[in-house]
């Protein structure tokens, strides 16, 4: 059963608490999963829908030598052009990766069956949604809902954390209101308390 099915993305939870980032990059250090780590981090920090990160190729970040400053794409579901600029954690992330495999093809392959050696595949959903609830849940102890729409959630819930107003972060997520975003991004309880309780006028 496909993750669409077996859970929705409005059930999915952004990841609020930094540590629990923290102790996924550390898990996939530790395994050697800079595949699964630039995954990771691209998403969190570009609010990419899982489907624009798994077609993504080499010489979209990479070529001529040299990592590019910013992505150029085409959203696939929008089919709106998207330029993202990359900062220094996903550059690092990315360099990292590169010095563990040959960056040819597909950003995230699939691992090569060497009886079909010229194989150019990407990660399925099923295989990004398995390897997400590994190391969120078993790894790192997150008890929320986990899907591939966590790490865009993720990307929308710290930007709007970090200070950034809903029609900024409904830009870069390429919503149609803010008011998709504010329900997109599942604001707690508790994040609504932080305002009331941080006026004191």
């Amino acid at each position: 059963m496909s993750e669409h099915k077996s859970i929705g993305r409005q059930n999915v939870k952004p990841i609020r608490d930094k540590k629990i980032i923290q102790r996924v990059k550390d898990a996939m250090i530790a395994e050697g999963d800079y595949k699964f780590l630039a995954l990771f981090v691209l998403g969190i920090n570009t609010g990419l829908r899982i489907s624009d990160l798994l077609k993504l190729r080499w010489e979209t970040v990479f070529s001529k030598g040299k990592f590019h400053s910013r992505i150029i794409l085409v959203e696939q579901k929008t089919s709106k052009r998207q330029e993202i600029p990359l900062g220094k954690t996903v550059i690092d992330v990315l360099k990292e990766y590169k010095a563990h495999t040959t960056p040819e093809g597909f950003l995230f392959p699939t691992e090569r069956n060497p009886r079909y050696k010229n194989l150019d595949k990407a990660l399925s959903f099923q295989f990004v949604y398995r390897r997400l609830n590994y190391y969120l849940q078993v790894r790192a102890g997150f008890t929320e809902p986990v899907g591939c729409h966590t790490l865009r959630k993720t990307f929308g819930y710290q930007a709007y954390l970090a200070g950034w107003d809903l029609y900024r972060i409904q830009e870069c997520l390429n919503h149609s209101s803010p008011a998709i975003t504010r329900r997109y991004i599942d604001l707690s309880q508790d994040d609504k308390d932080q305002v009331f309780v941080s006026l004191n006028l």
